[in-house]
């Protein structure tokens, strides 16, 4: 078998895949829950909602840390996709023997260290007391949690990783982000492989009302699962949740060597920055088009060698209406019969885990054959022409897809997997 790329650079195997959300913890729960078109989403029990607009979730509560703290949180979700991706690879879960790219969120104290430190503080409101406070407080908790780098070091040293673990956040293309940096590690002959992983655990209430005031977040609240409809005309809004994905990465080479199964093949990887707003979109979508080429020119790959698309479909009025536009004008009137569909409809938007999930399901689609599908989907917009696989999976050869990742602060990253080398 052939194992590097047209352009003469290793061929990027993927050899383990992790996953939690909202539907559960694991591949076979999620991807179960997801073909049958079941949600997760749900009203908020882990704060008080009151006199907020929103009130619904894809929070993750079935697990002890599910109440502790984003970043607690954000570490656990990470370490089960990760301990389930490694396993599955056939490898050390302490001995991984390369780098680490996570994707995560940005540093945040929770609301009970926060109020611990008031509390101990001598004077009201002064940043300089509080600041005094936390170093009398001496707690190793709450200075980790002020440490955008303390997740990923944990995870280094539990998983035995090489290097300086890297921890990056690039908005909703995060973990996307996070695949694509692991892949040009193996290309450049840093390394034999690598662990991506995108983990968010921080559906906080201050989040809530930040999205909230940036008019980001659906307000349609019962029911909830029926809240996120991408792609419909009656969508209003994204959201919020929380999940992780992580991905081990080998050269195929190396994966062959040792007899690993192959599970796809990472073939394509394309960015580009938008700076026309701090939330929406560019009007005519170029940067948008201009990381979907990116990504097939990277893979070495036309259009027509595309057979299905994982959209990020968030379920925005704007950010689908982009994403519509930026497709069909690459694939043009293909895209009316392409196959698209938006995970997003069931486990809401998971923020800088939401490149990594994607990815997995993505592969899963390949490896098992069915298209995940779009609920929600009962008012077709008549202004975005595409085969969203409404409502209900589609069993279906797939052999590439495309993934998309369109992030606020104009942060754009597509990836292209495929089933085999091609």
């Amino acid at each position: 078998m052939k194992t590097t790329d047209s352009f003469g650079r290793p061929l990027v195997a993927v050899t383990g895949m992790g996953v939690v959300t909202s539907l559960g913890q694991g591949k076979s729960d999620n991807w179960k829950a997801l073909t049958e078109g079941r949600s997760g989403i749900h009203s908020i029990t882990r704060f008080p909602t009151d006199y907020l607009a929103t009130t619904i979730a894809g929070t993750v509560d079935f697990l002890p840390e599910s109440s502790r703290g984003a970043s607690l949180l954000t570490f656990t979700l990470a370490d089960l996709a990760t301990e389930e991706a490694v396993a599955e690879a056939g490898l050390p879960l302490s001995d991984f023997g390369g780098p680490l790219f996570l994707a995560a969120p940005p540093v945040e104290l929770d609301w009970h260290h926060r109020l611990a430190l008031y509390a101990r503080s001598k004077r009201e409101g002064d940043w300089r007391s509080l600041i005094e406070a936390a170093r009398q407080a001496n707690e190793g908790a709450l200075f980790d949690e002020t440490q955008f780098a303390c997740i990923a070091g944990r995870l280094a040293e539990k998983y035995g990783t090489l290097g300086l673990p890297i921890t990056l956040s690039t908005a909703c293309a995060s973990g996307a982000t996070a695949i694509q940096l692991g892949m040009e590690a193996i290309r450049r002959g840093e390394c034999d492989r690598a662990l991506a992983i995108g983990a968010d655990g921080s559906a906080t209430a201050e989040a809530l009302i930040r999205f909230s005031l940036l008019s980001a977040l659906s307000t349609q609240n019962e029911p909830p699962e029926k809240a996120s409809k991408p792609f419909s005309k009656d969508r209003d809004g994204f959201v919020l949740a929380e999940g992780s994905g992580a991905l081990v990465l080998e050269s195929l080479e190396s994966a062959l060597s040792r007899g690993a199964e192959i599970i796809g093949l990472m073939r394509g990887c394309g960015e580009k920055a938008d700076d026309f707003h701090r939330t929406r979109s560019k009007p005519d979508g170029s940067p948008a088009i201009g990381a979907v080429r990116a990504a097939l020119a990277d893979a070495g790959m036309s259009e027509d060698e595309i057979e299905y698309i994982n959209a990020h479909g968030t379920s925005t009025p704007e950010n689908d209406k982009m994403e519509h536009l930026s497709l069909s004008t690459v694939f043009g009137e293909r895209m009316r019969e392409l196959p698209i569909s938006s995970n997003k409809s069931m486990i809401g938007h998971t923020l800088s885990a939401a490149g990594a999930v994607e990815a997995v399901f993505s592969l899963m689609t390949m490896r098992e054959e069915v298209i995940p599908p779009t609920i929600n989907y009962e008012n077709p917009d008549p202004a975005i022409e595409l085969d969203v696989v409404p409502n209900v999976r589609r069993e279906a050869e797939v052999a590439t897809v495309l993934s998309n990742s369109f992030g606020f602060g104009g942060q754009n990253t597509c990836l292209v997997m495929a089933r085999e080398a091609v």
